[in-house]
């Protein structure tokens, strides 16, 4: 295999993440001006800004384990040249086997090698398999696996079917999204046709694109009696990242559905407002706040995103490790545990101020004033200007005025 490897016709070179190292396409021998983008040209792919992804991908199979403490089985359909399934294999404690898959040929081969070079032919299997294919074979009882990992290059979307039935009772499924451009409006009907709810441009994109594939997922579930629980999510950099465990039963499948609805916006005086249910009712299409057009974004999940049980755990895990983007991830983790409780959406100062023709005012010191004024108000990974807060949107411009006065200082 190494020898095979080594004639495969493409340069490659031996990376590190984590506790774990393997051979990967040389992306930079692919390329030939900066605005391309590497991972897509190189004959297998790799993407190394994913690095942080799948240190927090470690940790929360990590603390998933720990909920369960047993051993457990784990896949990635879309491996590529197999690192997240390696590091399952060697940096998370009591996992028994994993299934890695790639349907590209030369991605199976350098998998293969990479497995074998770390000594881990014994407990990872590599197959060269369509995802889909792969995870159906696996969809029989006692055949199912305790956590699938798809993380593929654009949706998840085609891969969820055959993942919820391909896991256990109780089972973690991660889905990676990096079709933004869909999920936060750009691309309005494409996201309506894969996901199955309308986006909106607005400043809180980043969490309706979470919560649009979270409502995917929960109506893919309950197809088949299955209920889902959102562990964790994160937006980061060009993608969303969602953790959610799956049980059976077509009453909690009900259940899950009540949390499905709708988010109404105004562009012009920022209100919002939630609906719960799949059916729209706002008749008039007006805001009630101003009286302008009133948009809205979905059917989306409107249930919880973050459990601060599973973020308190991943945290620990976080403090126990020396991956090389630690700083990040505890930042991340922080933000995400304080507003486990915080109300849907957030506002984003700049927004705000601009259309007040204000200036911005520093993030915390809003944060302090909603506080003393009696209002929820909390940070959020989301955005590093927004504020997430049950202030209406009237509210929150008084706020801004009132802070920063007529001089415009503050």
């Amino acid at each position: 295999m190494k020898d095979e490897i080594f004639k495969a016709g493409f340069p490659t070179e031996i990376m590190q993440e984590g506790k774990v190292k393997v051979l990967v396409p040389k992306l930079r021998a692919f390329v030939t001006s900066p605005s391309e983008y590497a991972p897509s040209k190189a004959p297998v792919f790799y993407n190394p800004v994913m690095e942080l992804n799948r240190d927090i991908a470690v940790l929360a199979l990590q603390a998933y384990q720990r909920t369960l403490n047993r051993e457990i089985s784990a896949c990635e359909p879309l491996a590529g040249c197999g690192f997240r399934g390696i590091r399952f294999a060697v940096e998370v404690e009591g996992v028994k086997n994993v299934v890695i898959n790639d349907i590209n040929v030369k991605a199976f081969q350098l998998a293969s090698y990479n497995v074998q070079m770390n000594g881990l032919s014994e407990r990872v299997s590599v197959e060269n398999e369509d995802a889909n294919f792969l995870l159906s074979s696996y969809g029989a009882p006692r055949k199912r696996f305790d956590a699938i990992d798809i993380d593929p290059f654009g949706s998840p979307v085609p891969y969820l079917d055959s993942s919820v039935r391909a896991l256990r009772n109780g089972g973690l499924l991660a889905l990676t999204a990096t079709d933004m451009a869909p999920l936060c409006g750009v691309h309005p009907k494409a996201c309506i046709r894969k996901y199955g709810g309308k986006p909106l441009r607005t400043e809180y994109c980043h969490e309706l694109a979470v919560r649009l594939l979270a409502g995917c997922l929960a109506m893919t579930a309950a197809k088949y009696d299955i209920s889902i629980s959102i562990l964790f999510s994160h937006s980061t950099s060009h993608y969303i990242r969602l953790y959610a465990t799956i049980k059976h039963g077509a009453k909690k499948a009900d259940e899950n559905i009540r949390n499905m609805g709708y988010i109404y916006h105004c562009f012009k005086c920022f209100h919002r407002e939630l609906a719960k249910g799949l059916f729209l009712t706002n008749g008039s299409g007006k805001c009630s706040e101003c009286g302008s057009k009133i948009n809205v974004a979905g059917p989306l999940w409107l249930g919880k995103i973050f459990d601060r049980r599973f973020c308190e755990l991943m945290e620990k895990e976080t403090n126990q490790r020396t991956f090389k983007h630690i700083k990040k991830i505890l930042k991340i983790s922080g933000l995400i545990k304080n507003e486990v409780e915080a109300p849907i959406t957030y506002y984003v100062l700049d927004k705000l101020c601009d259309a007040l023709t204000l200036p911005v005012p520093p993030v915390r010191r809003v944060v302090e004033a909603l506080r003393e004024r009696g209002f929820q108000a909390f940070l959020t990974h989301f955005n590093s200007r927004g504020v997430r807060s049950n202030a209406s949107a009237i509210e929150m411009k008084e706020l801004l005025r009132e802070i920063l006065g007529s001089s415009g200082k503050f």
